[in-house]
């Protein structure tokens, strides 16, 4: 018995291929060998029946996730021979993608109906990753972004028909998008092979999506950044991700927040950190300074005696409370300043000043 050619092969993709990619070379294949273009032609029929079994496995996410692991062992019904090797009971939790075969086999047996493979109900959610700056994330912003999507296609409405034409019920599910064996005391439920699933084949693909009823397009989008987010926070465009094939809706966009480090301030939560150096005779004496803060330079009273390190706060200067009311604070860490030179006055000052704290 010649040994079966891998899937990815078959329908000329790679590993890394999306749903739609998967899709899309199976119904170009499906087109050129097909039974009823190809009449007689056995060859052109092995094909097609090759590239069905092919697109049945690689388009349903658990069985193809089972293929990738185990290959064509995979889809053989495996019974106990097909579990050796993989670490007993421990490991059985690597198995849950062959759910749906025993389910296949056994749910009519068991007064079920199996059910069909499943469908994506909606097109695939979209990431964007957004760089803002601090100042953005502490004051909210709208933000212009550039999505390259796929959206439905205008010429034929999201049926993938040529113009003037329309999908026909496919003859091997009679629209149902499975098929049903008998074999032996089971009834065995499988995803049609000749439509794929979806209940109809289409003869005459759209010029424009060439059958897949999406076309990519480029939009811009207005998005608002609400006050006080951090970086790897979401932000959530629900319908704004990619369209689906046959109008079935779209996927969401997901905004990823990358806030960007400020030259000056350092973010802790909803406070805001600051470096001051002041003069050691300042931190002696007192003194008023001014001081950034993201809205502008302020006031600050340095107290008389103030240490290094210590930290001054400005309550209200920081971000703004997701979601909440209220702001963070400002935070301003004392440094000082030790002069490397000196006058000769500047020396007899503090000499004196030395010898009458020693007293």
């Amino acid at each position: 018995m010649a040994s079966k050619r891998d899937y990815y092969e078959v329908l000329g993709i790679n590993k890394n291929s999306s749903t739609e990619e998967i899709k899309k070379a199976y119904r170009k294949l499906a087109l050129k060998y097909h039974p009823d273009k190809n009449p007689g032609d056995k060859t052109a029929e092995e094909r097609f029946k090759e590239i069905s079994e092919a697109y049945e496995v690689l388009s349903d996410q658990q069985k193809k996730r089972a293929y990738d692991q185990f290959g064509h062992a995979a889809t053989q019904g495996m019974g106990a021979e097909g579990f050796s090797g993989f670490g007993g009971f421990s490991g059985m939790r690597d198995f849950s993608h062959f759910n749906d075969i025993f389910g296949d086999i056994f749910g009519d047996f068991l007064g079920g109906r199996a059910r069909p493979s499943a469908r994506e109900p909606r097109g695939a959610d979209l990431r964007y990753d957004l760089e803002i700056t601090l100042n953005e994330a502490a004051s909210g912003a709208k933000k212009f972004l550039t999505i390259p999507r796929h959206r439905i296609c205008k010429e034929c409405n999201g049926s993938g028909a040529k113009k003037g034409s329309t999908p026909q019920v496919c003859p091997g599910c009679r629209g149902s998008g499975e098929q049903r064996f008998q074999q032996g005391f089971f009834t065995v439920s499988r995803t049609c092979s000749q439509c794929g699933g979806n209940g109809t084949i289409i003869s005459n693909p759209c010029r424009v999506c060439d059958g897949e009823g999406v076309t990519m397009e480029t939009t811009q989008l207005e998005v608002k950044i609400p006050e006080g987010v951090e970086t790897g926070q979401r932000l959530k465009l629900r319908g704004e991700g990619e369209a689906s094939a046959r109008g079935e809706g779209s996927g969401d966009l997901y905004v990823v927040i990358h806030v960007k480090e400020h030259p000056i301030f350092r973010r802790d939560g909803n406070n805001i950190l600051i470096e001051q150096t002041i003069s050691f005779t300042q931190a002696a004496l007192g003194d008023s300074i001014r001081v950034p803060t993201l809205e502008g330079d302020v006031e600050v009273k340095i107290p008389p005696g103030t240490q290094p390190g210590n930290v001054l706060r400005l309550i209200g200067n920081g971000i703004s409370r997701l979601h909440g009311h209220g702001k963070g604070d400002l935070l301003i860490r004392i440094s000082i300043k030790i002069p490397k030179k000196m006058s000769k006055k500047q020396q007899e000052l503090l000499r004196e000043f030395a010898s009458i704290e020693s007293q």
